[in-house]
């Protein structure tokens, strides 16, 4: 076992290829912990989703870099992909507990109308709306737009009138 010692070090004093063995083993450990936690962690990108991305690769990082010992990093690592897991579960099963973790998608323009109340509740501005309005329909006019949501992973759908003729 002297050899795991001397390929992978101890601790956070490291060499160069110390450091880079523990790399290669922690991208194996973090594509298997991503692959278990389903592909929803990177495919819905809610800040659900997210929280799980950004403390996983967290937690991982002090592996690498020695700062946390490596199997209690990884068992940290699964421990955060089984609570993802269990609560993907529970919001494919429970729509309100869905709706607590992701929340729900609001309507900004109905009928070319504008909410600036829903607005002002999800901190949008109307340049927000101009943008999106215009990479959808190549024109900044509200009266073209049937519905503009903002959806739960903040990106805004917006829906064309149809014209009548």
């Amino acid at each position: 076992m002297e050899w795991v010692a001397w390929l992978f070090g101890e601790g956070s004093d490291l060499e160069i290829w110390q450091m880079a063995a523990r790399a290669m083993v922690m991208f194996f450990i973090a594509l298997l912990l991503i692959r278990a936690s389903g592909r929803r962690s990177f495919g819905q990108h809610t800040p659900f989703d997210a929280c799980v991305t950004v403390l996983l690769g967290a937690v991982l990082s002090r592996a690498v870099v020695g700062a946390s010992p490596f199997l209690a990093t990884v068992a940290a690592g699964a421990a955060l992909v089984l609570i993802h897991r269990a609560m993907s579960i529970a919001t494919a099963r429970w729509p309100r507990f869905e709706d607590m973790v992701s929340g729900r998608e609001v309507v900004i323009i109905r009928d070319g109308f504008l909410d600036r109340r829903a607005m002002l509740n999800a901190l949008l501005t109307e340049r927000n709306l101009y943008e999106a309005v215009r990479q959808k329909l190549g024109s900044s006019d509200f009266s073209g737009v049937a519905l503009a949501i903002l959806e739960r992973d903040g990106k805004i759908t917006v829906i064309e009138r149809k014209v009548r003729g």
